[in-house]
């Protein structure tokens, strides 16, 4: 069977395990969940069961399968990139997108003795809607409540509650992906009371930029719910801002009279969802790369917090260690309570799970489990054992030193731009070489990718013993696959750049030898 045939059949293969196991879609952005139909006798279901059918599909996220979509470009600006400050208006506005597609405020409601999440707000209103789209509408916000409350029914009223920021991802069956950013927060009001959580949807990934808008909703609450409409409505009606460029919104506030907000999105935009102040607060730079070791070979990771914001930082922030490459399978940056069986499917995952729900996790074996609570007794609660051996040592050495030397107090950008440096250079002295072992034939034929020799060219024995199992993760066979379609020509984006100045330096080193 060809080698070709083989990648095929791989890529569609799917295991069954309570419900369908499936991939993350194609591109840079990290996939939560699948929003899919539900059959009408899970409606009838009753009880956690019940429940766990109606949103069992959902976990699950589809593979970068349908070759006849165009692949989502690989970042072309470099890492130093400056936007002129008299750039023209379409330069400065990513072109068609626009801030947010809806907000939603998502209320606790007592229903008997338990409190049920429920949409009670949403902005703008959707009138006029065929049948089959107000239906997938419902599914979706259904999917919202859930991941805005992951922790269920059990709640109680509270006089104090520290606001919090977390996100998610959601794919639809047609594999377009929207993200979800949440801010949970007490309302205004005397006494005890649930707290509520204001959800943003958005085909943008920008978990900065989408935080700061937050912080001015969550002003605009405490005066009146009716301050938030119009400034989300100018929010709306503003064009989504280019990389390194600001966009002004101009808004009223009673006693403070009108104010300009500035939301400016960073200059490397393939970063922007990412900060990894909170990874390298949880972790040392050590446990850092023993998760890296664990992620690249895609083994199953559990990450456990007390806070939702922490797992949803730390689960992106991993992810974007992986660049290039994407990870492929089951994300779920905060998995709801109803659906913690999840942590039992056999294929590889990454999942955010709250601490509280630690003893649902600890049955299992054959994976890795990260505690990333202040409290914490050890980090690995579960571990193989050999996740400091899967790195080739002299480029352990290496990312440490460089993470070493970083700023003492380093802002979200320069910190964000160290540690991709870092880990980009990993996969550039390990896998840069992919490019001439693709062989192409005629004009407009599909390039072949020569496993063999690519690995066997690797002068070190370390690094080649490295290499030949990472070539064997989806991973990597998804990008090669991308690479074998492309045309012949120059490569562009972020990864290509630092492969050719990489190999500029190892010419002039051996040049200097002689």
């Amino acid at each position: 069977m060809s080698e070709a045939v083989t990648r095929r059949r791989k890529k569609t293969g799917l295991t069954n395990f309570k419900s369908r196991w499936s991939e993350q879609p194609k591109g840079h952005l990290i996939s939560d969940v699948a929003v899919q139909h539900s059959s009408p006798a899970d409606e009838d279901d009753g009880g956690r069961q019940g429940a766990l059918k109606r949103f069992s599909a959902m976990w699950s996220s589809f593979r970068r399968g349908k070759r006849d979509k165009a692949r989502d470009p690989e970042p072309t600006e470099p890492l130093d990139a400056v936007v002129p400050d008299d750039a023209s208006r379409q330069h400065r506005y990513a072109s068609g997108q626009y801030f947010f597609e809806y907000l939603v405020v998502v209320s606790l409601k007592k229903v008997g003795s338990t409190y049920e999440p429920q949409i009670s707000y949403q902005f703008p209103k959707r009138d006029g809607m065929a049948r089959f789209q107000k239906e997938e509408e419902e599914k979706t916000l259904k999917a919202i409540t859930l991941f805005c409350f992951p922790e269920g029914i059990n709640w109680a009223p509270l006089t104090e509650y520290h606001s919090e920021t977390f996100s998610f991802v959601l794919t639809e069956i047609d594999g377009s992906r929207r993200n979800g950013y949440c801010r949970r927060l007490l309302p205004g009001g005397k006494g005890a009371r649930p707290p509520e959580a204001y959800c943003i949807i958005s085909s943008l990934a920008c978990f900065g930029l989408f935080s700061k808008i937050f912080d001015e909703v969550e002003k605009r609450r405490q005066i009146s719910m009716a301050m938030i409409y119009p400034f989300m409505q100018k929010l709306r009606e503003a064009p989504f801002p280019a990389p390194g460029n600001t966009v002004e919104i101009k808004s009223f506030i009673p006693e403070s009279g009108t104010e300009i907000i500035r939301l400016t999105r960073p200059l490397d935009s393939w970063l922007e969802h990412v900060n990894f102040a909170t990874l390298f607060g949880c972790l040392t730079d050590e446990e850092v790369l023993l998760v890296f070791a664990a992620a690249v070979l895609e083994r199953r990771i559990v990450f456990i917090a007390d806070e939702l914001g922490t797992l949803s930082q730390v689960i992106h922030a991993v992810t974007a260690l992986l660049y290039p490459f994407t990870w492929q399978h089951t994300f779920i940056s905060i998995v709801p309570e109803i659906l913690i069986d999840v942590v039992m499917a056999p294929t590889p995952y990454l999942l955010g799970v709250q601490k509280r729900l630690l003893d649902l996790v600890t049955d299992q074996s054959d994976l890795l489990v990260v505690d990333l609570s202040e409290s914490k007794e050890e980090t690995f609660i579960i571990s193989i054992g050999d996740e400091s051996s899967i790195l080739p040592p002299k480029l352990q050495t290496e990312i440490l030193e460089v993470l070493k030397n970083r700023p003492k107090s380093p802002s979200v950008e320069e910190l964000n731009r160290v540690v991709s440096e870092a880990f980009l250079h990993f996969f550039v002295k390990t896998v840069g070489h992919y490019a001439s072992y693709v062989k192409r034939g005629r004009a407009g034929e599909q390039g072949v990718f020569e496993k063999r020799s690519f690995y066997k060219a690797i002068e070190s024995k370390t690094t080649r013993h490295f290499v030949k199992k990472f070539i064997q993760t989806q991973m990597f066979d998804l990008f090669i696959q991308d690479v074998e379609q492309q045309q012949a020509g120059p490569q562009q984006g972020i990864f290509h750049k630092k492969i050719l100045e990489y190999q500029e330096k190892k010419k002039r080193d051996k040049t200097k030898k002689h």
